[in-house]
């Protein structure tokens, strides 16, 4: 089963670990992703961009809406995301505890589903 690990993390916060620090987890998180690609369970994971480079859009009424930033506002953004293959959430969720990122962030954690008409 596939699931979507969400990175979150606080983007001041981030950018205040000291550069030796932030190398690290950089060095860290990379070893991590190619340790998971070996194994077999990733499938895909990307960085994000901060959320000043974000946008929302709505359309309500045949009407579209910009606004800058994410949709919600929170302490914490969405960094990045790590798409892992494995057998069942409580692997996933081995998995996801031993991701880098998580030292500085949270990891959320969602299974993947196949979107059908009812």
């Amino acid at each position: 089963m596939k699931y979507l690990c969400l990175v979150y993390h606080i983007e001041d916060e981030l950018d205040a670990l000291p550069e030796d620090q932030y190398n690290a987890l950089v060095a860290d998180t990379l070893a991590y992703d190619e340790e998971l690609r070996r194994s077999g369970h990733l499938i895909s994971s990307r960085v994000l961009e901060y959320v000043q480079h974000a946008a929302t859009v709505r359309v309500r009424n045949g009407r579209a809406s910009v606004t800058d930033g994410p949709f919600a506002e929170t302490k914490e953004q969405l960094g990045g995301y790590i798409l892992i293959e494995a057998r069942d959430l409580d692997e996933a969720i081995s998995i996801a505890s031993k991701m880098p990122p998580a030292r500085t962030g949270s990891i959320e954690i969602r299974p993947i589903t196949e979107l059908q008409t009812r």
